[in-house]
């Protein structure tokens, strides 16, 4: 993969670039792949759904309202993920067991991380566009990430 600042200089106005610092949990930092997204706020059950089905290398955005009252991802989410093929997951939210998510072969960014469990009750939305920081994160767009940021397709 190439670095975000090199490609940002290659092609510069044809990428967003994510301002928001999140934090680099996943056993992989850079990561990239076409966008499938989630919009769910303290409810994860769409996530895990999503996570569960073939990711053929997409990277999933998770629009949880940057709330970080509870966890969105956890290690076992994280885990079908890996196993499903998904590249990456970018949580604008709180993620659990840094550990553990640490040691898997994904990429995982978030806010921060809450040992809360979220909602299981569905609510929500899939592949539809979302916009986090002014990025808009459009479901099959692409997005690449490293230690240095978050790069989206215009």
């Amino acid at each position: 993969m190439t670095h975000t600042a090199d490609l940002y200089d290659e092609r510069g106005d044809a990428l967003d670039s994510l301002a928001l610092q999140l934090h680099d949990i996943g056993g992989r930092v850079a990561f990239d792949g076409p966008i499938r997204t989630v919009r769910c706020h303290r409810d994860n059950a769409l996530v895990k759904a999503t996570l569960a089905t073939p990711g053929e290398g997409a990277v999933l955005v998770v629009d949880g309202g940057g709330s970080l009252e509870s966890a969105l991802v956890g290690d076992l989410i994280a885990a079908s993920a890996v196993e499903n093929g998904w590249s990456g997951v970018i949580v604008h939210g709180a993620i659990r067991d840094r550990e553990a998510i640490g040691a898997l072969p994904i990429g995982v960014k978030a806010l921060g991380s809450n040992p809360r469990k979220s909602a299981k009750d569905g609510h929500g939305e899939v592949d539809m566009p979302v916009t986090i920081a002014g990025v808009t994160f459009a479901p099959g767009k692409h997005v690449w990430a490293d230690a240095d940021g978050i790069l989206v397709e215009r």
